[in-house]
């Protein structure tokens, strides 16, 4: 029985929206027809005979019922999936019609209806409606869901707007049952609402053990990240499983469903708000101009090109070394706007002919340099090419920029240039400097036609090479998770924030300033692993806990890694009237003095010479210190192969020696 059931539900399931309104309507009607005949059994306490009285109650009820129903939006909801709002849209859609039959059978009057019949239909039309709705609802989903497995008990932090909406959402959830919210206002807790007490968020551990909750819902999608971050800490004591809903937005526009619950993101722990951007700003250098972004497949190429095209360009060129992420971004942002004019140009950044060209024909009005190598271990075994790109390639095209009379040159630079560590900060400090001194030049000879700009900011979460993605990994994979030193810090901020704050720094410089951003408190890594493990419903692996879950272990710091980052050399950062974006002026090189060892540089990159390259480093940039020793892989090679030619020389010259001797 069950089975044919199954079987006759998912047929209706699989017909044609407007045959299942067909159904709702005709079975609409047989209601009408049976609550008039009930409603003249209960006034008259006999049975009526078919007549035309009869047919003309009915034919009223029908008459007004169906388009009322039909106007109230009742055929076009799923009721399969409606919650709480069946009974709200039923009562209002039953109210109209009551209003209307009562008025012509119970006002108006007709000869042969009783007056209460206006009054007793009515009531008895709801409740028949509203039964068959919910009989439907519950028919489908008991039915339908009978050997789905067993459903996991959450909690909804906040009683909200958001928090009612996905109690309604989650009401036929196959997987998850509400068994009740938690709220930090008092006023509210003990309360019922929608059949679901309020809870005291202090009270969450006995929620926990006496209702078997395994997660909590974030339905707080209006509160600060502080705010996020106070809960978060708090729930961090149990174990139990943290998700989140979107933006408030997405709640306003009614796109919130049991889809759009997700993991906390790494966005989601950071302990502040992202940077709203200025419109002016951010479209002051692209609107109706040529705009040329290299690096432009990498993480932070790829988003400030997202961030572009919303901003009318008169043409975007897309370049890169690359060739899948070339055409990855490029094919995604053609569909995204196909009226737009996007290039897509292989090119390497020291390809000097190649870039003239590029420059010569499109006639560029805009610049934002991503193209680097910013790998930091990657960069610290490979220091040459690494050098020859991040330093010579962003020289060559700040050159070309200049002559070929670009607007504005963006260099996106990085908080590793602060006191650097490594090669990958070092280089990008010197590229620094040779955008420095090429626009003090430009300046002293007054010639002011490119206006640069340097942007610095901390690490961008889920960038590529990102550490972030491959704690997740680990952790999923069941640890251990592997860090560097305990007491390692970092800024954060979202790969949209630092491409926002790239495109409105370009537009607010005057004359090559460095910017930097107001990134909050810096984050202890080890904090934040351990708030990763936590939230995923998890327990933490030490000598205190050997029962724990995840280990967490300590593998040294990598070559050229430091424990902490800075955004400033100096200690004095000038306000910007954005409130959120500090400017820096750090000293530089002269161009004629900067040549010359740039001359030097350039000769012992192309004989491999990372040791030298690497001293050469220290005097360009001051600030450079590193304590770590050369792992780049070729020069290591040829240091073996150099030391085992001498040891056979060596040898040679002793044999030659003792045959000389004899």
């Amino acid at each position: 029985m069950i089975k044919y059931l199954k079987k006759s539900l998912n047929g209706i399931l699989n017909l044609q929206r407007n045959s299942k309104q067909a159904i709702a309507i005709l079975t609409d009607i047989g209601l009408c027809i049976f609550f008039t005949w009930l409603a003249f059994f209960l006034r008259l306490e006999e049975f009526i005979k078919i007549n035309d009285i009869a047919i003309l109650s009915v034919f009223i009820s029908i008459f007004l019922a169906i388009p009322i129903f039909w106007l109230s939006g009742l055929y076009k909801m799923m009721f399969r999936f409606a919650g709480l709002s069946i009974i709200l849209n039923v009562a209002l859609a039953s109210l109209a019609y009551g209003l209307l039959y009562f008025a012509i059978i119970g006002i108006y009057g007709i000869k042969g209806i009783p007056r209460s019949i206006g009054i007793i239909q009515p009531l008895l039309l709801f409740l028949g409606i509203l039964s068959s709705r919910v009989i439907i609802k519950h028919l489908f989903n008991k039915i339908l869901n009978r050997n789905t497995r067993k459903k996991k008990n959450v909690l909804i932090y906040g009683a909200g707007s958001a928090g009612r909406q996905l109690l309604a959402s989650l009401e036929n959830n196959p997987e998850m049952k509400v068994v009740g919210f938690l709220d930090n206002n008092k006023k509210l807790h003990n309360q019922i609402l929608f059949g679901q007490t309020i809870y005291d968020p202090f009270n969450i551990h006995e929620l926990v053990n006496n209702k078997n909750a395994s997660l909590v819902l974030l339905a707080l999608p209006s509160i600060s990240r502080i705010k996020r971050n106070q809960i978060i800490d708090d729930l961090n004591k149990y174990k139990i499983i943290v998700k989140t809903l979107p933006s408030i937005q997405d709640i306003v526009d009614g796109k919130i469903s049991v889809s759009d619950i997700k993991d906390l993101t790494i966005e989601d722990l950071l302990n502040r708000d992202q940077v709203q951007p200025s419109l002016d700003l951010l479209s002051k250098n692209i609107n109706s101009k040529v705009v040329l972004v290299t690096g432009a497949g990498g993480s932070i190429g790829s988003e400030i090109s997202r961030q572009i095209i919303r901003l009318n360009p008169k043409k975007l060129l897309l370049l890169e070394l690359n060739e899948f992420a070339l055409y990855k971004i490029s094919e995604e942002l053609k569909n995204k706007i196909p009226n737009l004019k996007i290039i897509p140009l292989l090119v390497n950044i020291q390809n000097s002919s190649r870039l003239n060209e590029v420059f010569k024909t499109f006639k560029v009005d805009t610049v934002y340099h991503s193209a680097a190598y910013k790998h930091v271990p990657l960069v610290e075994e490979n220091i040459c090419e690494s050098v020859k790109n991040n330093v010579f390639g962003t020289f060559l095209i700040a050159q070309l920029a200049m002559k070929h009379n670009v607007s504005t040159f963006v260099l996106i630079s990085s908080d590793k240039a602060v006191r650097a560590t490594n090669i990958m900060g070092a280089s990008k400090r010197l590229a620094e400097i040779c955008i420095q001194a090429l626009y003090h030049q430009q300046k002293n000879h007054q010639k002011n036609n490119c206006n640069f700009a340097i942007v610095r900011f901390g690490n961008v979460l889920e960038s590529s090479g990102s550490v972030i993605p491959k704690f997740k990994k680990q952790i999923s994979q069941g640890g251990p998770v592997t860090l560097t030193h305990p007491e390692v810090t970092r800024y954060f901020m979202t790969i949209t924030e630092a491409s926002q704050l790239v495109i409105q720094a370009g537009a607010m410089s005057l004359g090559c300033e460095v910017f930097v951003l107001d990134m909050g408190e810096s984050v202890k890594i080890r904090d934040l692993v351990y708030r990763m493990i936590k939230l995923s419903g998890l327990v933490i692996k030490n000598t205190e806990n050997l029962e724990g879950d995840i280990e967490v272990k300590i593998i040294g710091l990598r070559p050229g890694e430091k424990l902490y980052e800075e955004l400033l050399l100096g200690d004095n950062p000038e306000k910007t009237y954005h409130e959120k974006i500090q400017k820096a002026h750090d000293p530089f090189i002269q161009l004629d003095q900067l040549k010359i060892h740039l001359d030097d540089l350039s000769i012992l990159l192309e004989d491999n010479k990372a040791d030298k390259v690497k001293e050469l480093l220290y005097k360009l940039v001051p600030s450079y210190k590193s304590n770590s020793k050369i792992v780049d892989h070729i020069y290591e090679e040829e240091l073996k192969l150099k030391k085992n030619n001498e040891s056979i020389s060596a040898i040679n010259n002793q044999e030659n020696n003792n045959f000389r001797i004899k």
